[in-house]
């Protein structure tokens, strides 16, 4: 029996968005069974559970479950659309829905300037501001959707009690190009009579201490809140109360709220209920009104950033009397939750500790990560609102706490993949990769979220992409990323380190800038996603063209360019041309195919022409005639060999090379550029038994390295801590630091055996490597949905369980080489291990 899984329909990739801007959004839903889908009928209707008015499909003869567009009416402002989903003339799905996003913005952006000062040693630390206002009801409420935004970040109120669960709204943006707003049912909030809403506007990205330089006001120095609360009324008028200068604004008991410094929490009795109908404002301030800003004001895109879970301490460490520390177990993003004995607490965050067992921060660099309370009532439950922390230790100093917990914060609510092997360290390091990703995947994929950096780097994303679509589905999440990066684009078609662009440099020179194209391709591969290789397209060509024109006839280097290298790589360098070239090759390959996936022939003839003629290139330019790749490092024959560089005799001679190169090292010498490639590369040219020995080591360097020493994430450096050394050098040690993380592609691949043949996995080779491993199992579900996998070796048996589901084909590859094809179902498979 085929059905549609429960709770799987999706409109631009949300679960019953309520501000869906697109006229012909994009509908979606995963299969649950082991009939392929052959027809499918969508039904749209105005009304819950009415006949289809808006839109019927009709039967349509195809297996497609994603990717297809609203066909219907056009939906009115604010009006909902109500829809199911039949495949195979079986059963209905359950109801989804959507909300057409109001037409156009008409709130004002309000603020209060006053020049209050919070000072804290040198930092300027001011305090969030409280906006307010109250409006009347006297007709029975149909529906109440707040829309609200903000240059900055903000938490909302309605009657007293909070809006929405989500952290950090409404994200981070080029502030001075768009911003994103939130939308929010608050039906249930609105009462008869007086009502009041209340925002509390704080610092955020907009503001706040940004980057690796203890430099705030980013984008501006004043922040603004905006918001609209319509009213949908049962006899079909509609009212606003929207931001505009009759609102009141004064401070509140948030004495500074900021993501790198910390929070402080000083509570007044004057500020109880302030969000309620009836408190006395008379001594708060008129707001101020206007931003110089224009920026567009649109949807947000993704899932926000949420408490995924909450985790209590392991252990408790007394220093003094009034001192001690609490440890997590785990390295994570997010803030504590503390119940306080006394009046007052001050908490500070580390990601370790050092050798006498205080508090590590060395690493921190500028950023304090310190939360202070000063509370009226004990016994009751503190947590900041507008910061986080990367830590797994907190020292409190005041009383020993009553109690203390953390909520670890991610835009990453729900994972899409399960491992699990013989080994249990690599289960460590499976765990400790998605730990890592989820504690940097809050709002954009920053390279850390303990330091005073948290920057979208884009050559950590390029060299992580495909592992983090394995983790869970970052669709939406690297989609809205990619705007932010088009956003920061150069004139001339150069793409930067990081983007949003604050901090670091505009040129993200080779290995990095190729985000641009290797993220839009990746997303491809994984979901089919030819949308998003429609938007950036012209993106994307205007990178090649820069790399076009910046280089030599041959497509050869400048003599001056920025390169970062093979960033942090043990022992070998690798030459920047080389990377550079390679890059450059692999670009205008992909640009290539992303053309014949356009149906852009002339262009995919093009591109198709520059790899030709930049494989020649590089061949000519770096690789001797006895394979040996200029450096002669692992990274420079992995990405030769992985982006197809070389031909025969050249490749295998090459092959040859790198293997010498890995045996007389005994171990990986490889960089952030390099370690993904390498890893793949060995096991492609058959030598999944060098790349079991590499992941497998526990010492220097190694992920198991790190594993041995306790690590929960993922290390930016290998040697990130040392027994002889201790600690790396703190200008530059996270704890958490997805990009060696990498490996997880490797590891669901190999070990898992789920190995994606075509996009959105439509087809799929199962082809488990068990190498010096006894069991492993993975699930990952896919756009077309769960796919499973169990294999185990026992008294020389190798078996093989596995599920596929609906509209994928596998192809199922045993260790002995022999091979099946197979549809959806369950199977099993069992032979004598050789």
């Amino acid at each position: 029996m085929l059905r549609i899984a429960d709770g799987s329909l999706r409109c631009n990739l949300l679960v019953d968005p309520l501000a869906i801007a697109d006229e012909r959004p994009i509908l979606s839903w995963v299969l649950d069974g082991d009939v392929r889908q052959v027809a499918y009928r969508i039904v749209v209707s105005s009304r819950a559970g009415g006949e289809p008015d808006l839109w019927d499909s009709g039967r349509v003869e195809s297996d497609q479950t994603f990717g297809i567009a609203y066909g219907g009416l056009p939906l009115q402002p604010l009006q909902v659309a109500f829809w199911r989903v039949m495949v195979c003339d079986g059963e209905w799905s359950t109801e989804a829905q959507w909300k057409r996003a109001p037409d156009g913005w008409c709130a004002e952006w309000i603020g209060w300037d006053e020049p209050i000062r919070q000072e804290c040693s040198d930092l300027f630390l001011p305090p969030p501001r409280c906006l307010r206002t109250e409006f009347s009801v006297e007709r029975p409420i149909q529906c109440a959707t707040l829309y609200a935004t903000a240059l900055g970040i903000f938490e909302t109120e309605i009657n007293g009690r909070r809006v929405g669960q989500e952290w950090f709204a409404p994200g981070w943006t080029d502030y001075t190009k768009r911003v994103h707003y939130r939308a929010y049912d608050v039906t249930s909030l609105i009462t008869k009579g007086e009502n009041a809403i209340g925002a509390t506007l704080m610092d955020g990205w907009y503001a706040g201490y940004l980057g690796f330089k203890p430099e705030r006001d980013q984008y501006g120095d004043q922040t603004r809140f905006s918001c609209m609360l319509v009213l949908e009324y049962r006899d079909g008028e509609v009212e606003r109360v929207v931001t505009s200068a009759d609102w009141r604004a004064s401070v509140g008991p948030l004495h500074h709220s900021d993501f790198l410094m910390g929070e402080s929490l000083v509570e007044c009795e004057q500020m109880d209920s302030w969000s309620s109908p009836g408190f006395d404002d008379s001594a708060w301030s008129a707001v101020d009104a206007g931003t110089d800003l224009q920026p567009l004001i649109e949807p947000y895109p993704m899932n926000p950033c949420v408490c995924f879970e909450v985790v209590k301490p392991v252990s408790v460490r007394r220093i003094s009397s009034r001192k001690h520390i609490y440890d997590f177990g785990q390295n994570l993003s997010g803030v504590v939750v503390a119940r306080l004995r006394k009046a007052r607490a001050t908490i500070r965050h580390g990601e370790a500790l050092d050798s006498e067992g205080n508090l590590y921060t060395d690493n921190l660099r500028t950023a304090q990560a310190i939360d202070k309370f000063s509370v009226l009532e004990k016994g009751r439950e503190y947590s900041p609102s507008g910061t986080f922390h990367g830590f797994r230790y907190a020292q409190a100093t005041g009383a020993k706490l009553a109690s203390i917990k953390a909520k670890a914060l991610s835009n990453i609510d729900k994972l899409a993949s399960t491992f699990e092997c013989s080994d249990e360290r690599l289960n460590r390091l499976w765990s400790n990769i998605v730990w890592t990703q989820r504690a940097n995947f809050i709002e954009v994929p920053t390279d850390c979220p303990q330091r005073d950096e948290r920057l979208g780097w884009t050559g950590d994303i390029q060299i992580y992409a495909r592992t983090a679509c394995l983790v869970a589905d970052v669709q939406a999440f690297l989609r809205k990323w990619l705007v932010d990066l088009a956003d920061a684009q150069r004139d001339d078609g150069q793409y930067p380190m990081v983007a949003p662009l604050k901090v670091a440099g505009d040129d993200g020179g080779p290995a990095w800038s190729d985000a641009g194209v290797i993220v839009p391709w990746a997303l491809y591969q994984v979901y089919e996603d030819r949308a998003i290789l429609d938007q950036q397209y012209e993106s994307m060509k205007r990178f090649l063209q820069f790399c076009e024109s910046r280089s030599t006839e041959e497509g050869l280097p400048p003599d001056e360019y920025h390169c970062f290298g093979d960033w942090l790589n043990v022992e070998v360098d690798t030459p920047h041309d080389v990377i550079y070239t390679a890059y450059f090759a692999h670009a205008a390959d992909l640009m290539s195919r992303i053309a014949a996936v356009l149906e852009c022939p002339q262009d995919e003839v093009k591109y198709h022409a520059l790899f030709a003629k930049l494989r020649s290139s590089f061949a000519r330019a770096y690789v001797s005639d006895e394979g040996v790749v200029a450096g002669d490092s692992q990274t420079g024959y992995a990405l030769a060999l992985a982006f197809g560089l070389l031909d025969e005799p050249l490749r295998s001679l090459a092959v040859e090379q790198l293997v010498v190169n890995v045996e007389r090292h005994g171990h990986l010498t490889t960089g952030f550029v390099g370690t993904k490639d390498l890893m793949l590369v060995l096991r492609d040219i058959g030598r999944t038994d060098i790349a079991y020995t590499i992941l497998l080591s526990d010492e220097y360097p190694g992920w198991l390295f790190s594993v041995k020493h306790g690590a929960t994430t993922i290390w930016e450096r290998w040697n990130g801590w040392t027994p002889e050394d201790g600690f790396a050098d703190p200008a530059m040690n996270s704890l958490s630091h997805y990009a060696y993380g990498a490996v997880g592609q490797f590891m669901m691949e190999t070990i898992g055996g789920i190995r994606l043949l075509e996009p959105g996995y439509k087809r799929v080779l199962i082809a488990p490597e068990p190498g010096p491993l006894t069991h492993g199992s993975a699930t990952y579900d896919s756009v077309r949905g769960r796919i499973t996998t169990d294999w185990r070796i026992a008294d020389g048996q190798f078996t093989l369980k596995l599920s596929i589901p609906p509209s994928i084909e596998a192809v199922v590859r045993l260790p002995s080489g022999e091979e099946a094809i197979v549809g959806a179902g369950t199977w099993d498979y069992e032979e004598q291990d050789s």
